[in-house]
């Protein structure tokens, strides 16, 4: 029979000692010496390097220079969609406050014409003057714009021809009356300035020119 070797060789058997906690001084052993397994190794426990240090310092300034540009046009694209949005918010506001305020001045536009006939009419005397002249400046001051004058050339835009004929003593069609005068507030025409309107003898048509009497 043929005696097989010691699986532990020829020496004594080798016994491992695998408690964590040393019986002698209490302490908790490393995990890989009481294994018995081999000491780790210094570079593997060490944190991963910053991938910054892999380049030269100009790479990394490149990369500062580019990452700074890309935050300069981030804030110059807020504080432009910023201004363009107070533009609105302002502008809707303006609009809001004219429509009211227009809305409050066409009411009063009929005040204001019987304000302008007793003025003409020389009835605009004592308290009710003062009154009278107090609502006018309230108006002016809130942007309120009268026009229409005798002698205005004809613009159809601000004008309502009440009347119309032929005259020589006009050049281009002229408001020769003023029935009722017109409103507006900033570029908003509350009322057209109501009026009689002359255009000059040639632009008669043929067959009215034929029929007009002889002077």
């Amino acid at each position: 029979m043929t005696d097989r070797p010691s699986e532990f060789g020829d020496g004594e058997p080798v016994v491992t000692d695998k408690r964590r906690i040393d019986p002698e001084t209490g302490q908790l052993r490393e995990t890989a010496k009481a294994a018995g397994g081999p000491s780790p190794d210094p570079a593997a426990a060490q944190p991963p390097r910053d991938p910054s240090d892999l380049i030269g310092p100009s790479a990394q300034e490149a990369l500062l220079t580019e990452a700074l540009a890309e935050r300069t046009a981030d804030l110059q694209r807020l504080q432009a969609e910023y201004v363009n949005y107070k533009r609105r918010v302002d502008r809707d506001r303006e609009a809001n406050r004219e429509l009211v305020i227009g809305s409050v001045l066409t009411e009063l536009l009929q005040t204001l014409d019987d304000i302008g006939r007793a003025r003409e009419a020389g009835e605009l005397e004592g308290a009710f003057k003062a009154v009278a002249e107090s609502v006018e400046r309230v108006t002016e001051k809130l942007g309120l714009v009268k026009f229409g004058e005798v002698g205005d050339e004809f613009d159809p835009r601000i004008h309502e021809a009440l009347m119309h004929n032929y005259s020589d003593e006009v050049d281009r069609p002229t408001a020769t009356l003023v029935m009722q005068p017109g409103y507006r507030l900033g570029e908003r025409i509350l009322r057209a300035a109501r009026v009689a309107v002359s255009e000059p003898t040639e632009q008669l048509p043929e067959a009215a020119a034929d029929n007009k009497p002889e002077e």
